[in-house]
C-alpha cells in the first residue's frame, strides 16, 4: 500500500484557521480532487467538520475519520480511533491510502508511518494560520513541479503544487 500526504500551505507553512480554508484556489481544488479520486482518504474529526455537510463524505473516494471518541458518528464513511488501527483495516488495499489533515493528522502520520510521498501545494502568500503543516527535511526527498500557478481572476495568489517522494 502507498502511503501519501496532500496538503495546501502558506508560505510559512499555515494550512487554516478557525478549522477552515483561509484561500479559495480553484486548480488547487481541481487537482485535490483528480489525485484522491478513487483512492481512500484520512482525515482527523475536526478536519471532517470542516467539510460543508453537502460535500460530506467527499464523493468518489472512500472517506475515513479518526476520532478519540468511540460516540462520533460520520454518515458514508467509516471512523476509527487511530492511525494505526484505521491502516492496519487497508493492509492489502491496493489504493492509496491518502492523509489529508488536519494539522495533528499530519504530525502522527509523519511520526509514526513511512510516508511515500506528498503532494504539496505551496501558496505565495502568508495567512493569518492558527494550524500548521509539520516542519520536515526537505533535503532527503526528490521533488518535481507539477503545476504553477500565477495570480489571475479566478486566483489571488500564485501557488506551486509540488510532489515530494523517496528515492
Amino acid at each position: 500500500m502507498k502511503i501519501a500526504l496532500i496538503a495546501a500551505m502558506d508560505a510559512v507553512r499555515g494550512i487554516g484557521k478557525d478549522n477552515d480554508l483561509m484561500w479559495n484556489l480553484p486548480v488547487d481544488m481541481q487537482f485535490f480532487k483528480a489525485t484522491t479520486q478513487g483512492q481512500i482518504v484520512v482525515m482527523g474529526r475536526k478536519n471532517y467538520e470542516s467539510i460543508p455537510e453537502k460535500y460530506r463524505p467527499l464523493p468518489n473516494r472512500l472517506n475515513c475519520v479518526l476520532s478519540r471518541s468511540d460516540q462520533f458518528e460520520a454518515p458514508g464513511c467509516l471512523v476509527f480511533a487511530g492511525l494505526e488501527e484505521c491502516l492496519e483495516h487497508f493492509r492489502n488495499d491496493l489504493r492509496t491510502f491518502f492523509i489529508i489533515g488536519g494539522g495533528e493528522i499530519y504530525r502522527l502520520a509523519m511520526e509514526r508511518l513511512s510516508i511515500d510521498e506528498m503532494y504539496l501545494t505551496k501558496i505565495d502568500a502568508v495567512f493569518d494560520a492558527d494550524t500548521f503543516f509539520p516542519a520536515f527535511d526537505e533535503r532527503i526527498w526528490s521533488t518535481e513541479v507539477i503545476h504553477l500557478q500565477t495570480p489571475d481572476e479566478k486566483h489571488a495568489h500564485g501557488f506551486t503544487i509540488y510532489r515530494y517522494f523517496q528515492n
